[in-house]
């Protein structure tokens, strides 16, 4: 090893070993107080967005419903205890409970229509 590598690892390893001759030095003056908010500011910032994360996910899981639209059935997906409008009908609806239904104003009677096959006059 060649005292020019030497020289450029010792470079490279300059700025560490500087913030540690200055948290020595801090803990050495009784700051350590000082040294430990640090440390907890800097844990803080590194596991808040990881933190965030898991939680987005979480809450992401529980609300958001995979549905058919009631009247077009078309799937999409929507927030649970939310209004929406059905972007293949144009449908305003409803997400409760894990399901789409049609949003209608209150007093309102939702039918169902069912086909009823005709008969000629000749059967």
């Amino acid at each position: 090893m060649s005292l020019k590598s030497f020289q450029l690892n010792l470079v490279n390893l300059r700025p560490w070993l500087t913030l540690l001759a200055v948290i020595w030095l801090l803990g050495s003056l009784g700051l350590g107080w000082l040294v430990n908010s640090l440390l907890i500011i800097v844990g803080l910032v590194l596991l808040a967005p990881v933190i965030a994360f898991v939680g987005f996910r979480w809450w992401l899981q529980r609300n958001l419903v995979v549905d058919q639209c009631p009247v077009c059935r078309y799937e999409f997906t929507g927030l649970n205890n939310s209004q929406l409008q059905c972007p293949s009908c144009g449908e305003r609806l409803l997400v409760k409970e894990g399901h789409f239904s049609r949003f209608a104003p209150d007093g309102t009677i939702d039918v169902t229509a069912i086909e009823v096959p005709a008969k000629s006059l000749e059967d």
